[in-house]
């Protein structure tokens, strides 16, 4: 398992796309697969109106990936020091044996290149110690990212404040 954590809080995501966007543009990925999506749910009425909910859909950086050991070349990688699950693209023949192992659907296709991608945190911007593009650019601010033991149980915190309300 990756020592990062990302956390979307559901509550305030609009569904804008911008973080799929951010994702593309970093990656300079013109048209066809989303290392990161957003997954709408819905509608489903809720007090009696229509909401939609969005689900945002990274790579989760298994602690034990499948996409690395389906790899026959050792293009799919994770980095030791840190658990980021990574494509090395010029070991990557493109048999998309890491898109059939992976039960979330994180490999994904880049017809332009004829090779996998897929999320990796933006470990190149992580490396030069900056947040991963998603999270920069989201508008609504309900992308948290940093190192899973030093975020805060951002749902507990939440979820005492809304009971504090009651």
């Amino acid at each position: 398992m990756s020592i990062y954590y990302l956390y979307q809080d559901k509550k305030k995501c609009i569904g804008c796309y911008s973080c799929t966007i951010a994702c593309k543009v970093n990656k300079n990925i013109l048209t066809g697969p989303k290392p990161s999506d957003i997954i709408p749910v819905g509608p489903k009425f809720i007090d009696d109106a229509p909401r939609v909910s969005f689900v945002f859909m990274p790579c989760f950086h298994c602690e034990t990936a499948w996409c690395v050991s389906a790899c026959p070349t050792g293009a799919m990688q994770k980095r030791s020091e840190d658990g980021i699950v990574f494509v090395d693209p010029d070991l990557c023949i493109g048999c998309k044996s890491c898109m059939s192992a992976c039960p979330w659907g994180a490999p994904q296709w880049n017809e332009e290149t004829g090779k996998v991608i897929k999320c990796d945190y933006c470990k190149d911007r992580l490396d030069e110690g900056l947040m991963p593009a998603c999270v920069t650019v989201c508008t609504t601010h309900c992308l948290k990212f940093g190192k899973a033991n030093e975020l805060p149980d951002i749902r507990r915190i939440r979820y005492a404040r809304e009971i504090a309300s009651l």
